[in-house]
């Protein structure tokens, strides 16, 4: 059986990331930089041979998704589930102006997947249904084939850690995501030992180029 690829690709660059503005689920659009990047990372990751994308509803992640669609000749499927994290009363705010009004509840976030940034949701919680927006799309992907997820940084941090089976509390182990930068999961085979509950490897983290091949010393 030929594995599945899973690529999870963050959108482009907008003027609020330029200013690091917090947009959770505000519907801002990208930037001329950000068209820019997604319009050269879709020349590379068209050389995955993409089968299936789908992408957040939010304009910035749905226009991210269009790049690779228009050179594959594929149609993107969006889901609102794929949207980033809702944050409540941080939306629209800076970094420097969340840290000064919710000090403690900033210097949480990151390690404490309880935390409820601006009363909104859990990490957790947005794990729970970007994975399952995943895992339904996957469904339609046969043997062989790429999905390419177009999404947001945190909600696609929060997906990777579940679907690598780690706890909430170790996914702040996993780096921020550059805009218009992917991660490649590749299936394991289940005739292979591997963890309870483990389906993917991590093949490429924060990534602008395609993995190169190569044997691994478990093989």
């Amino acid at each position: 059986m030929t594995a599945r690829r899973l690529v999870l690709w963050r959108h482009g660059r907008t003027s609020w990331n330029s200013i690091n503005r917090f947009q959770g689920q505000e519907d801002v659009a990208l930037d001329e930089v950000g068209v820019d990047q997604v319009r050269r990372a879709a020349q590379t990751l068209i050389g995955l041979k993409p089968t299936h994308i789908i992408a957040s509803d939010l304009e910035r992640a749905h226009n991210t998704a269009l790049a690779l669609a228009e050179l594959a000749g594929l149609p993107v499927t969006t889901h609102p589930e794929l949207r980033e994290t809702y944050a409540g009363t941080w939306q629209g705010l800076t970094r420097s102006e969340i840290m000064e009004q919710y000090p403690d509840d900033f210097a949480a976030w990151g390690g404490d997947p309880s935390i409820r940034p601006g009363g909104g949701e859990t990490a957790k919680e947005v794990s729970d249904r970007v994975t399952r927006a995943i895992e339904t799309a996957l469904e339609d992907v046969p043997a062989g084939g790429t999905l390419v997820v177009a999404s947001h940084g945190g909600a696609l941090r929060a997906a990777l850690g579940q679907l690598l089976a780690l706890e909430p509390t170790q996914w702040t182990a996993l780096g921020v995501l550059a805009n218009a930068q992917w991660s490649m999961l590749v299936e394991l085979d289940e005739k292979m030992p591997r963890p309870a509950g483990l389906k993917w490897r991590l093949q490429e983290y924060n990534a602008g180029s395609l993995p190169e091949p190569a044997m691994g010393d478990d093989r």
